[in-house]
């Protein structure tokens, strides 16, 4: 064989080789293919997996269809006129159903043209309706509106999953300014709090005070009623020894106190009385 007849053989070789790597493709897992003709989509995608094309003249583009996240940040005014600066992120995924639609009308990446706009135009109109104060103390009610608002305006050609409130900046003025106002709300709590404490204090020394009062007052009608009850008090406390009985000063009308001689239980014989 000739050299020229080698050379010519070889170039088919090579042109084999070439058109068959050019004839077959991969698309990886979490993607799904898009085959483009001569600059005519096909209107299926092509699954995950090895596959086989036209060469030269088909090529395949790969699409993610798994979670995908991104950052957006957003300028915003509060309902009190007050710059709010935002930082988010926002978790989207690509249906397999939209997977050539978002081709054809987004080149494959539909987050800068479709999905960031959105978000930060929802997320606008529901700070929009908030004090600075508000959107500050209630960051995840912001979020949940502003989710549901981005699915609205997005539609069904995208899933977002989720929205991530990351972080909020107000200027300094305002964030002093709201810093002293909880500050004085939360003194004003502890004020009421402590008054609270004190009114429930005096008024169960009040509740006390007369529950002691009616027990002398049940006390005294009892002995009133009952002459005898005392002297039975008397005899049932008695320890078994003598008593021993002191009159008043003025010997007739001074009160007796009764005190123990200290005699041995059983004594049956009990002192005379000192005058």
């Amino acid at each position: 064989m000739t050299p020229a007849k080698l050379i010519g053989f070889g170039i088919i070789i090579l042109a084999l080789v070439i058109a068959g790597s050019q004839s077959t493709y991969v698309v990886e897992p979490g993607f799904r293919g898009v085959e483009v003709t001569l600059g005519k989509v096909s209107d299926e995608f092509k699954p995950s997996g090895f596959g086989t094309k036209a060469p030269f003249i088909t090529h395949i583009v790969s699409i993610p269809v798994r979670q995908l996240t991104r950052a957006v940040p957003a300028e915003c005014y509060s309902s009190d006129l007050q710059q709010v600066n935002l930082a988010l992120r926002v978790l989207y995924r690509i249906p397999e159903s939209s997977v050539v639609q978002i081709y054809k009308a987004f080149a494959g990446d539909p987050f800068d043209s479709l999905i960031a706009p959105r978000v930060q135009e929802a997320l606008k109109e529901v700070t929009a309706l908030q004090s600075a104060e508000q959107i500050v103390k209630k960051r995840e009610d912001i979020k949940s509106k502003t989710l549901i608002e981005a699915k609205k305006k997005i539609g069904d050609i995208l899933i977002v999953e989720d929205i991530v409130l990351e972080n909020i900046t107000l200027s300094k003025e305002l964030e002093t300014a709201i810093e002293s106002k909880m500050v004085q709300e939360q003194e004003a709590a502890k004020a009421r709090f402590t008054q609270q404490k004190a009114q429930i204090e005096a008024d169960t020394a009040i509740i006390k005070a007369k529950g002691e009062a009616e027990a002398i007052r049940v006390r005294a009608e009892a002995i009133r009623d009952n002459p005898g009850l005392i002297q039975l008090q008397i005899v049932e406390k008695w320890d078994g020894k003598a008593p021993l009985v002191i009159g008043g000063s003025d010997g007739n009308n001074g009160a007796n106190i009764l005190l123990p001689l200290g005699l041995p239980a059983g004594t049956t014989t009990a002192p005379a009385a000192r005058r």
